[in-house]
């Protein structure tokens, strides 16, 4: 069984300016069927696959961890599991202003299908728009 509690740490590290995800609520998404972890000590990706389409539903890496490879090993386990489970297309939501992730999506080969304006909301009130990726998965 995942470690709700410790996902959520991982998370609020992950996300310092936005509103992190509370173990509860980790908890309750790992309770369906349909949602599926890939957890390393160093950062997870959460997932939840339905008929043949999956979205991710988070990517997160503790700061001290990052640009060593994590995301993208947490990445591509997350497609290699999405498969797996029937899935031909991949979806996600990014911040517009978090430039790593969107850096890491588009070299992995995910397409901006679109934007959702103000969809994010930091902690100083702020919004920001989220960009929609899908790929098509092998």
């Amino acid at each position: 069984m995942t470690d709700a509690a410790a996902l959520a740490a991982i998370h609020a590290a992950a996300f310092d300016n936005t509103r992190a995800w509370s173990a509860d609520e980790i908890a309750s998404l790992l309770d369906s069927r349909l949602t599926f972890v890939i957890h390393q000590p160093e950062g997870f990706a959460l997932g939840r696959a339905v008929a043949d389409e999956v979205e991710l539903l988070t990517l997160a890496v503790h700061p001290a961890a990052r640009r060593q490879g994590h995301a993208r090993a947490l990445l591509l386990a997350f497609e290699d599991e999405s498969e797996n489970r029937g899935a031909a297309r991949a979806y996600l939501e990014v911040a517009q202003d978090n430039i790593a992730a969107l850096a890491l999506y588009k070299a992995a080969g995910y397409q901006t299908t679109g934007t959702r304006p103000a969809y994010y909301r930091h902690k100083d009130g702020s919004q920001i728009a989220a960009s929609l990726m899908e790929k098509a998965l092998n």
